[in-house]
């Protein structure tokens, strides 16, 4: 897709230009797709503004190399998505960074290059890119090892990023609490600490570009003990943030109000389901990790119960851990929620994928075992086949899935009277009550609390057949006709 080259972002800072790097590990240690005993491998040179693919040979995928680096993340690993809808994925991050593709570089290798990741070969090949496209950085859509990293930018012309450094500079980007800076800033360091010898140049000084929006008050200087110690006191203050949130969940639990959380992969919509819901109008982007902070708000369900809603942060394949630990404070509201809602984009070509990415950090979370009902999102976008098709599975569970579009409203009404359905705390009771005429106040509580069915007046006495949360309906026992 071809981007203005004089866009500028946020500051007036004229956007980066990046080549993305993507490789592509076949599982059975040959290259997807490719023929046993294939001589040799092809990796494409995409240039998005010039809308071509040209063919570039590469090196033979079992020509030297060895296997890949204990401890590294290898693409492909744990996801089955392919090299294409990974790149793509890819795309949407740099996008969301501020930045501009002016090439892809795509390789496929049966074994990564424990020095450089890709080799030699190819290294050659992509600083020959990097030079002509004019580019800024380079950015492999993988973690690279501090010995890589250092190889990398020793002999490519610009600077190199990894998939997680990327992801991070993200969330710097969209921190606006003090909270949210804190978490960042954390993972920032704990990611960092670890490479101090294998950054190189990027390690002499902050600038203002992807990559490099770290945490200012250390300076990422290479004195380690600084730098620990920064963590430590980090730490300490996001202990102080969870004291407070626990604090404030126990005034909650003082009335009893359940608690629901909005879960899912990035972009699929949460936030604009959250706005939905609650009538809020908190930010809903396009753009990947646009909601880093919790939002919380109360709405009402069919059965006139209140429940909290939260918006968190979204998931993504290959989330870095620093990141699940870092924000453990901000995801507590997930381990604190009774039901989940795994939102979910009932667009996306991947959506298996996503969902396993999700499973996967609530697992760390200890909150996979909780109830959850699937909300299929953006149907709206889906023709009226699939549409239909959906709705009739929806239908079919309606206590563990609902088809929605948050951007149109359309099944809302169905996903509220699942959550109803699914909450187990304060359960509805229905009973038979009579109220004095002259109790306004316990009238008023029962019209706005409870779902009246039936109104009878006999003299100065209104009889009423009710259903309400069990909690209420407690405070008004005196008044019930019958013993439930």
């Amino acid at each position: 897709m071809a981007v203005e080259e004089n866009r500028t972002v946020g500051s007036g800072v004229k956007p980066e230009r990046a080549v993305l790097v993507e490789v592509d590990l076949g599982r059975s240690g040959r290259p997807r797709g490719s023929r046993a005993g294939a001589a040799g491998a092809r990796s494409a040179l995409v240039r998005p503004d010039a809308n071509e693919i040209t063919p570039v040979e590469t090196e033979s995928p079992d020509s030297g190399g060895g296997g890949p680096i204990l401890g590294q993340t290898t693409p492909y690993a744990s996801t089955a998505l392919n090299a294409e809808e990974s790149l793509a994925e890819f795309r949407e991050l740099v996008a969301s960074a501020g930045g501009i593709v002016a090439a892809e570089v795509m390789q496929r290798r049966a074994r990564l290059d424990p020095a450089t990741l890709i080799g030699s070969g190819k290294v050659e090949e992509i600083a020959g890119i990097a030079a002509s496209t004019e580019a800024d950085l380079v950015l492999f859509d993988c973690d690279l090892s501090p010995t890589q990293l250092r190889n990398l930018e020793k002999f490519l012309p610009c600077r190199v990023l990894d998939r997680t450094q990327l992801i991070l500079d993200i969330f710097a980007r969209h921190a606006r609490t003090s909270e949210g800076q804190l978490q960042v800033e954390l993972a920032q360091l704990e990611y960092m600490l670890p490479r101090l010898t294998g950054k190189g140049k990027a390690m002499s000084q902050l600038g203002g570009g992807i990559g490099t929006r770290g945490p200012g008050e250390t300076k990422l200087e290479t004195d380690r003990r600084r730098i620990q110690a920064r963590i430590d006191h980090l730490k300490g203050e996001l202990d102080a943030v969870r004291r407070v949130r626990k604090q404030q969940r126990q005034r909650r639990e003082a009335v009893p109000v359940p608690a629901v959380a909005l879960v899912g992969y990035t972009n699929a919509g949460k936030s604009t389901l959250f706005n939905r819901l609650t009538g809020s109008h908190v930010l809903a982007s396009s753009r990947m990790f646009a909601t880093l902070d919790p939002k919380l708000r109360a709405i009402e369900l069919p059965s006139r119960r209140k429940v909290l809603l939260s918006d968190t942060v979204g998931f993504i394949r290959n989330l870095p851990h620093t990141l699940v630990t870092s924000f453990r404070a901000t995801l507590e509201e997930v381990a604190q929620a009774e039901v989940l809602l795994h939102v979910r984009d009932a667009s996306s070509t991947y959506g298996e994928e996503q969902k396993a990415q999700v499973e996967k950090v609530l697992g760390e979370l200890d909150s996979l075992s909780k109830p959850r009902i699937e909300v299929l999102n953006k149907i709206d976008l889906l023709d009226s086949h699939e549409r239909e098709g959906l709705r009739a599975r929806a239908q079919n569970q309606p206590a563990s899935e609902a088809a929605v579009s948050a951007y149109t409203g359309e099944g809302m009404d169905a996903l509220l009277r699942a959550i109803d359905s699914a909450l187990h705390s304060d359960p509805v009771v229905e009973a038979e009550l009579t109220v004095p005429q002259n109790e306004g106040g316990v009238l008023a509580a029962i019209d706005a609390g409870m779902v009246v069915f039936s109104r009878e007046y006999e003299g100065n006495l209104v009889k009423l057949a009710v259903s309400g949360p069990a909690s209420l309906m407690g405070r008004l026992r005196k008044y019930r006709s019958r013993a439930e």
